[in-house]
């Protein structure tokens, strides 16, 4: 593949941050600008969207926190339902 130079117009207390970030992750800022690209570019909802699918019409709308136990709180669900209506 052939790189391409291209310029961006950021604010520059993000570019400063950025380059820190970039530096201790080992890994060049347009490094981490090509990933990120890439990752948006893969990871497109609205490539989905003629599927028909309501479910491929949602991928990627929710990102669950980092701490997020589907299981458990499936659970944790059922058993209120349960005590609730019982």
């Amino acid at each position: 593949m052939m790189n391409t130079k291209l310029t961006l117009t950021i604010e520059q207390e993000i570019i400063e941050k950025a380059k820190k970030y970039a530096k201790s992750k080992g890994r060049s800022l347009s490094n981490l600008v090509e990933n990120y690209f890439k990752t948006i570019v893969e990871n497109d909802p609205l490539k989905y969207k003629n599927q028909g699918s309501i479910a491929a019409s949602l991928l990627g709308s929710f990102k669950e926190p980092e701490n997020f136990d589907y299981k458990n709180d499936l659970q944790n669900f059922i058993a209120e339902k349960h005590l609730n209506n019982g």
